[in-house]
Protein backbone atom coordinates (compact mmCIF):
# COMPACT_ATOMS: atom_id res chain seq x y z
CA UNK A 1 0.00 0.00 0.00
CA UNK A 2 1.59 3.60 -0.95
CA UNK A 3 2.12 6.27 1.64
CA UNK A 4 -0.20 8.40 -0.12
CA UNK A 5 -2.94 5.74 0.36
CA UNK A 6 -2.07 5.61 4.14
CA UNK A 7 -2.43 8.86 4.56
CA UNK A 8 -5.12 9.69 3.07
CA UNK A 9 -8.43 10.03 4.77
CA UNK A 10 -9.90 7.24 4.24
CA UNK A 11 -7.61 5.83 6.77
CA UNK A 12 -8.73 5.27 10.19
CA UNK A 13 -6.28 4.88 13.50
CA UNK A 14 -5.24 1.63 13.82
CA UNK A 15 -6.97 -0.81 16.55
CA UNK A 16 -5.72 -3.98 17.92
CA UNK A 17 -2.23 -5.63 17.21
CA UNK A 18 -2.99 -8.19 14.58
CA UNK A 19 -1.45 -9.66 11.44
CA UNK A 20 -4.39 -11.16 9.41
CA UNK A 21 -5.87 -12.22 6.23
CA UNK A 22 -9.34 -10.35 5.14
CA UNK A 23 -11.76 -12.60 2.89
CA UNK A 24 -14.49 -11.14 0.49
CA UNK A 25 -16.21 -11.90 -2.48
CA UNK A 26 -16.83 -10.07 -5.43
CA UNK A 27 -18.54 -12.05 -8.62
CA UNK A 28 -18.11 -15.15 -6.82
CA UNK A 29 -14.34 -14.87 -6.71
CA UNK A 30 -12.60 -15.56 -3.54
CA UNK A 31 -9.71 -12.88 -3.06
CA UNK A 32 -7.24 -12.23 -0.21
CA UNK A 33 -5.94 -9.34 1.09
CA UNK A 34 -3.08 -9.10 3.31
CA UNK A 35 -2.82 -6.10 6.47
CA UNK A 36 0.41 -4.04 5.61
CA UNK A 37 0.09 -2.91 9.07
CA UNK A 38 0.24 -4.62 12.67
CA UNK A 39 -2.81 -3.71 12.88
CA UNK A 40 -6.86 -4.62 11.67
CA UNK A 41 -7.95 -2.21 9.66
CA UNK A 42 -11.21 -1.77 9.29
CA UNK A 43 -13.76 -3.44 6.15
CA UNK A 44 -13.58 0.10 4.22
CA UNK A 45 -9.59 -0.49 3.79
CA UNK A 46 -9.84 -3.86 3.17
CA UNK A 47 -12.76 -3.12 0.32
CA UNK A 48 -9.94 -0.38 -0.90
CA UNK A 49 -7.04 -3.03 -1.01
CA UNK A 50 -9.46 -5.80 -2.42
CA UNK A 51 -10.70 -4.21 -5.47
CA UNK A 52 -7.38 -3.21 -6.21
CA UNK A 53 -5.80 -7.01 -6.57
CA UNK A 54 -9.27 -7.84 -7.82
CA UNK A 55 -7.81 -5.51 -11.07
CA UNK A 56 -4.31 -7.27 -11.07
CA UNK A 57 -5.44 -11.13 -9.42
CA UNK A 58 -7.66 -13.40 -10.48
CA UNK A 59 -7.57 -16.41 -7.19
CA UNK A 60 -9.40 -19.32 -7.43
CA UNK A 61 -9.56 -22.50 -5.21
CA UNK A 62 -8.50 -26.09 -5.63
CA UNK A 63 -9.79 -29.36 -4.75
CA UNK A 64 -7.94 -29.00 -1.67
CA UNK A 65 -9.51 -26.70 1.07
CA UNK A 66 -6.73 -25.37 2.63
CA UNK A 67 -4.81 -24.01 -0.34
CA UNK A 68 -5.38 -21.20 -2.26
CA UNK A 69 -3.89 -20.55 -6.05
CA UNK A 70 -4.42 -17.42 -8.12
CA UNK A 71 -3.45 -17.21 -11.65
CA UNK A 72 -0.41 -14.71 -12.58
CA UNK A 73 -0.66 -11.83 -13.80
CA UNK A 74 -0.71 -11.30 -17.78
CA UNK A 75 1.56 -9.57 -19.95
CA UNK A 76 -0.67 -6.76 -20.95
CA UNK A 77 -0.89 -5.80 -17.37
CA UNK A 78 2.35 -5.93 -15.95
CA UNK A 79 2.55 -3.09 -18.88
CA UNK A 80 -0.40 -1.25 -18.16
CA UNK A 81 -1.08 -1.52 -14.83
CA UNK A 82 -1.03 1.64 -12.59
CA UNK A 83 -0.09 1.63 -8.93
CA UNK A 84 -2.56 3.04 -6.55
CA UNK A 85 -0.36 6.28 -6.50
CA UNK A 86 -0.52 6.80 -10.26
CA UNK A 87 1.81 6.15 -12.98
CA UNK A 88 4.94 4.18 -12.27
CA UNK A 89 8.94 6.09 -12.52
CA UNK A 90 9.99 4.27 -16.15
CA UNK A 91 13.48 6.63 -15.70
CA UNK A 92 14.31 4.07 -12.37
CA UNK A 93 15.79 0.87 -14.10
CA UNK A 94 16.20 -0.18 -10.63
CA UNK A 95 12.92 0.06 -9.42
CA UNK A 96 11.40 -1.00 -13.04
CA UNK A 97 14.19 -4.30 -12.43
CA UNK A 98 12.14 -4.93 -9.06
CA UNK A 99 8.88 -4.65 -10.38
CA UNK A 100 9.73 -7.47 -13.28
CA UNK A 101 11.31 -9.63 -10.53
CA UNK A 102 8.45 -9.18 -8.34
CA UNK A 103 6.10 -10.23 -11.12
CA UNK A 104 8.92 -13.15 -12.42
CA UNK A 105 7.96 -14.38 -8.54
CA UNK A 106 4.47 -14.07 -8.95
CA UNK A 107 4.22 -16.29 -11.69
CA UNK A 108 6.60 -18.85 -9.89
CA UNK A 109 4.34 -18.73 -6.54
CA UNK A 110 0.90 -16.95 -7.26
CA UNK A 111 0.00 -17.58 -3.61
CA UNK A 112 1.92 -14.85 -2.74
CA UNK A 113 0.11 -11.95 -5.15
CA UNK A 114 -1.48 -10.39 -2.40
CA UNK A 115 1.73 -9.97 -0.73
CA UNK A 116 3.67 -8.81 -3.47
CA UNK A 117 1.34 -6.40 -4.38
CA UNK A 118 0.98 -4.69 -1.28
CA UNK A 119 4.81 -4.91 -0.78
CA UNK A 120 5.67 -3.99 -4.34
CA UNK A 121 3.41 -3.30 -7.49
CA UNK A 122 0.94 -1.06 -5.16
CA UNK A 123 3.64 1.44 -5.51
CA UNK A 124 5.11 4.25 -7.63
CA UNK A 125 8.56 4.04 -6.70
CA UNK A 126 11.22 1.84 -4.70
CA UNK A 127 11.53 4.49 -1.98
CA UNK A 128 7.89 4.48 -1.15
CA UNK A 129 7.89 0.44 -0.86
CA UNK A 130 10.60 0.67 0.84
CA UNK A 131 9.48 2.93 3.64
CA UNK A 132 5.85 0.81 3.81
CA UNK A 133 7.63 -2.14 4.23
CA UNK A 134 9.97 -1.01 6.63
CA UNK A 135 7.39 0.48 8.46
CA UNK A 136 5.35 -2.91 8.31
CA UNK A 137 8.32 -4.77 9.81
CA UNK A 138 8.89 -1.85 12.67
CA UNK A 139 5.70 -0.88 13.94
CA UNK A 140 3.91 -2.34 17.05
CA UNK A 141 0.61 -1.67 18.46
CA UNK A 142 1.79 1.50 20.39
CA UNK A 143 4.11 2.66 16.87
CA UNK A 144 1.54 2.76 14.47
CA UNK A 145 2.52 1.73 10.62
CA UNK A 146 1.16 4.49 9.20
CA UNK A 147 3.19 6.99 11.50
CA UNK A 148 6.86 5.38 10.41
CA UNK A 149 5.46 5.46 6.40
CA UNK A 150 5.19 9.18 6.82
CA UNK A 151 8.59 9.60 8.61
CA UNK A 152 10.29 6.55 6.30
CA UNK A 153 8.93 8.93 2.61
CA UNK A 154 10.06 12.17 4.13
CA UNK A 155 13.72 11.37 4.75
CA UNK A 156 13.49 9.72 1.45
CA UNK A 157 11.58 12.51 -0.29
CA UNK A 158 14.22 14.78 1.01
CA UNK A 159 17.60 13.55 0.67
CA UNK A 160 18.68 12.48 -2.36
CA UNK A 161 22.13 11.15 -0.90
CA UNK A 162 19.78 8.24 1.16
CA UNK A 163 18.16 7.80 -2.49
CA UNK A 164 21.22 6.83 -4.23
CA UNK A 165 22.68 5.19 -1.23
CA UNK A 166 19.13 2.13 -1.18
CA UNK A 167 20.55 1.32 -4.62
CA UNK A 168 24.26 1.05 -4.13
CA UNK A 169 23.14 -0.83 -1.34
CA UNK A 170 20.58 -3.03 -3.08
CA UNK A 171 23.68 -3.58 -6.02
CA UNK A 172 26.29 -4.64 -3.48
CA UNK A 173 24.29 -7.59 -1.62
CA UNK A 174 23.50 -8.34 -5.55
CA UNK A 175 26.89 -8.17 -6.87
CA UNK A 176 28.37 -9.99 -3.48
CA UNK A 177 26.22 -12.75 -2.10
CA UNK A 178 25.64 -15.03 -3.52
CA UNK A 179 22.44 -16.56 -1.72
CA UNK A 180 21.11 -13.18 -3.53
CA UNK A 181 19.22 -14.47 -6.02
CA UNK A 182 17.49 -10.79 -7.05
CA UNK A 183 16.83 -7.17 -5.63
CA UNK A 184 13.42 -7.86 -4.72
CA UNK A 185 14.97 -10.58 -2.60
CA UNK A 186 17.22 -8.11 -1.00
CA UNK A 187 14.48 -5.48 -0.55
CA UNK A 188 11.91 -7.72 1.47
CA UNK A 189 14.17 -10.38 2.89
CA UNK A 190 17.71 -9.34 3.80
CA UNK A 191 17.27 -7.75 7.30
CA UNK A 192 20.91 -6.29 6.64
CA UNK A 193 19.83 -4.44 3.87
CA UNK A 194 16.72 -3.58 5.91
CA UNK A 195 18.74 -2.27 8.74
CA UNK A 196 20.96 -0.13 7.11
CA UNK A 197 18.01 1.75 5.27
CA UNK A 198 16.20 2.44 8.73
CA UNK A 199 19.60 3.48 9.93
CA UNK A 200 19.95 5.75 7.23
CA UNK A 201 16.88 7.60 8.19
CA UNK A 202 17.92 7.32 12.11
CA UNK A 203 21.13 9.15 10.93
CA UNK A 204 19.11 12.14 9.24
CA UNK A 205 16.73 12.79 12.17
CA UNK A 206 19.76 12.67 14.45
CA UNK A 207 21.71 15.32 12.59
CA UNK A 208 18.44 17.01 12.49
CA UNK A 209 18.80 16.98 16.39
CA UNK A 210 15.30 14.64 16.43
CA UNK A 211 17.58 12.54 18.69
CA UNK A 212 14.36 10.75 20.52
CA UNK A 213 13.00 9.74 17.29
CA UNK A 214 16.08 8.30 15.87
CA UNK A 215 16.81 6.24 19.08
CA UNK A 216 13.03 5.04 19.06
CA UNK A 217 14.38 3.83 15.25
CA UNK A 218 17.39 2.53 16.61
CA UNK A 219 15.73 0.36 19.31
CA UNK A 220 13.17 -1.10 16.92
CA UNK A 221 15.53 -1.92 14.66
CA UNK A 222 17.61 -3.61 17.27
CA UNK A 223 14.60 -5.79 18.82
CA UNK A 224 13.20 -6.92 14.86
CA UNK A 225 16.47 -7.05 13.34
CA UNK A 226 19.04 -7.95 16.17
CA UNK A 227 21.36 -5.08 14.64
CA UNK A 228 22.78 -2.08 16.96
CA UNK A 229 23.73 0.58 15.06
CA UNK A 230 23.60 4.22 17.08
CA UNK A 231 22.21 6.92 14.73
CA UNK A 232 24.81 8.80 15.10
CA UNK A 233 27.39 6.67 13.59
CA UNK A 234 28.57 7.83 9.64
CA UNK A 235 27.91 4.90 7.19
CA UNK A 236 28.77 5.02 3.54
CA UNK A 237 27.43 3.59 0.39
CA UNK A 238 27.45 0.28 -1.64
CA UNK A 239 26.94 -1.64 2.41
CA UNK A 240 26.61 -5.14 2.70
CA UNK A 241 25.72 -6.27 5.98
CA UNK A 242 25.93 -10.37 5.62
CA UNK A 243 23.44 -11.90 7.47
CA UNK A 244 24.03 -9.22 9.74
CA UNK A 245 22.79 -10.85 13.13
CA UNK A 246 24.78 -9.39 16.09
CA UNK A 247 26.37 -6.30 14.10
CA UNK A 248 26.49 -3.77 16.49
CA UNK A 249 28.07 0.05 15.68
CA UNK A 250 28.98 2.73 18.42
CA UNK A 251 27.42 6.11 18.01
CA UNK A 252 31.17 7.61 16.35
CA UNK A 253 32.32 4.79 14.35
CA UNK A 254 32.57 5.85 10.23
CA UNK A 255 32.47 3.15 7.84
CA UNK A 256 33.09 3.86 4.25
CA UNK A 257 32.48 3.57 0.99
CA UNK A 258 31.54 -0.12 -0.30
CA UNK A 259 32.39 -2.10 2.72
CA UNK A 260 31.41 -5.90 3.83
CA UNK A 261 30.40 -6.49 6.89
CA UNK A 262 29.68 -9.75 8.16
CA UNK A 263 27.82 -11.12 11.13
CA UNK A 264 28.71 -10.63 14.96
CA UNK A 265 30.85 -7.62 14.49
CA UNK A 266 31.37 -5.08 16.89
CA UNK A 267 32.66 -1.77 16.26
CA UNK A 268 32.70 -0.42 19.66
CA UNK A 269 35.15 1.43 22.73
CA UNK A 270 37.20 0.10 25.51
CA UNK A 271 35.10 1.80 28.03
CA UNK A 272 33.18 4.45 29.50
CA UNK A 273 34.96 7.62 28.03
CA UNK A 274 33.22 9.92 25.88
CA UNK A 275 33.95 11.43 22.69
CA UNK A 276 35.38 10.00 19.44
CA UNK A 277 35.57 6.34 20.86
CA UNK A 278 35.06 4.14 18.06
CA UNK A 279 36.70 2.75 14.79
CA UNK A 280 36.95 4.10 11.45
CA UNK A 281 36.73 1.71 8.44
CA UNK A 282 38.13 2.46 5.28
CA UNK A 283 36.76 2.10 1.80
CA UNK A 284 36.86 -1.40 0.37
CA UNK A 285 36.90 -2.82 3.61
CA UNK A 286 36.38 -6.59 4.31
CA UNK A 287 35.35 -7.17 8.07
CA UNK A 288 35.15 -11.33 8.95
CA UNK A 289 32.64 -12.36 11.49
CA UNK A 290 32.86 -12.55 14.56
CA UNK A 291 35.03 -9.98 14.21
CA UNK A 292 35.35 -6.86 17.04
CA UNK A 293 37.18 -3.94 16.52
CA UNK A 294 37.62 -1.66 19.50
CA UNK A 295 38.79 2.08 20.41
CA UNK A 296 39.27 4.87 17.87
CA UNK A 297 41.11 2.97 15.41
CA UNK A 298 41.53 2.79 11.71
CA UNK A 299 41.47 0.06 9.31
CA UNK A 300 42.96 1.34 6.00
CA UNK A 301 41.21 1.54 2.79
CA UNK A 302 41.24 -2.25 1.22
CA UNK A 303 42.03 -4.03 4.52
CA UNK A 304 40.68 -7.28 5.31
CA UNK A 305 40.19 -8.19 9.01
CA UNK A 306 39.66 -12.24 9.45
CA UNK A 307 37.31 -14.24 11.03
CA UNK A 308 37.21 -14.14 14.52
CA UNK A 309 39.88 -11.30 15.30
CA UNK A 310 39.69 -8.54 18.04
CA UNK A 311 41.56 -5.28 16.36
CA UNK A 312 42.85 -2.94 18.79
CA UNK A 313 45.26 -0.79 16.61
CA UNK A 314 45.41 0.51 13.40
CA UNK A 315 45.45 -1.58 10.27
CA UNK A 316 47.09 -0.07 7.62
CA UNK A 317 45.43 -0.02 3.81
CA UNK A 318 45.77 -3.49 2.05
CA UNK A 319 46.85 -5.70 4.94
CA UNK A 320 45.34 -8.45 5.84
CA UNK A 321 44.75 -8.52 10.20
CA UNK A 322 44.48 -11.87 11.83
CA UNK A 323 43.85 -13.40 15.37
CA UNK A 324 43.32 -12.42 19.05
CA UNK A 325 45.17 -10.18 19.23
CA UNK A 326 45.31 -8.95 15.60
CA UNK A 327 48.54 -9.35 14.14
CA UNK A 328 49.42 -8.79 10.14
CA UNK A 329 50.11 -11.14 8.18
CA UNK A 330 53.52 -10.97 6.58
CA UNK A 331 54.37 -8.88 9.35
CA UNK A 332 54.22 -5.47 10.92
CA UNK A 333 57.16 -4.12 8.92
CA UNK A 334 56.10 -5.82 5.70
CA UNK A 335 52.59 -6.71 5.66
CA UNK A 336 51.57 -8.88 2.33
CA UNK A 337 49.63 -6.55 0.07
CA UNK A 338 46.14 -7.45 -1.01
CA UNK A 339 45.87 -6.44 -5.06
CA UNK A 340 42.02 -6.51 -5.17
CA UNK A 341 39.20 -4.64 -3.14
CA UNK A 342 38.53 -7.44 -0.36
CA UNK A 343 35.04 -6.43 0.09
CA UNK A 344 34.34 -6.79 -3.58
CA UNK A 345 35.95 -10.59 -3.77
CA UNK A 346 34.66 -11.80 -0.18
CA UNK A 347 37.57 -14.21 -0.64
CA UNK A 348 38.45 -14.83 3.34
CA UNK A 349 41.34 -17.34 2.81
CA UNK A 350 43.65 -16.16 0.41
CA UNK A 351 47.18 -16.32 1.60
CA UNK A 352 45.92 -19.05 3.89
CA UNK A 353 49.66 -20.68 3.19
CA UNK A 354 50.73 -17.94 4.90
CA UNK A 355 48.94 -18.07 7.61
CA UNK A 356 51.08 -20.65 9.41
CA UNK A 357 50.76 -19.39 12.85
CA UNK A 358 47.26 -18.91 12.82
CA UNK A 359 46.24 -22.32 11.63
CA UNK A 360 45.77 -26.26 13.03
Amino acid sequence: MSASLLGSRIIPGTTNNCRCHHRKSYNSKTIMSACVDNSCYDSEITQVVDRFLDNHVNFSRPNFPDLVTCSPLTHQEQNTSASIDGGVDRDDEMWLNIREEAHSDVEQEPILSGYYFCSILAHDSLEKALATHLATKLSNSALPCITLVEIFSGVFKEDPEIRKAIRDDLRAAKDRDPACISYVHCLLNFKGFQACQAHRVAHKLWSQGRNVLALLIQNRVSEVFAVDIHPGAKIGRGILLDHATGVVIGETAVVGDNVSILHNVTLGGTGKQSGDRHPKIGDGVLVGAGTHILGNVRVGEGAKIGAGSVVLKEVPAGTTAVGNPARLLGCKENPIKLNKLPSFTMDHTSFISDWSGYVI
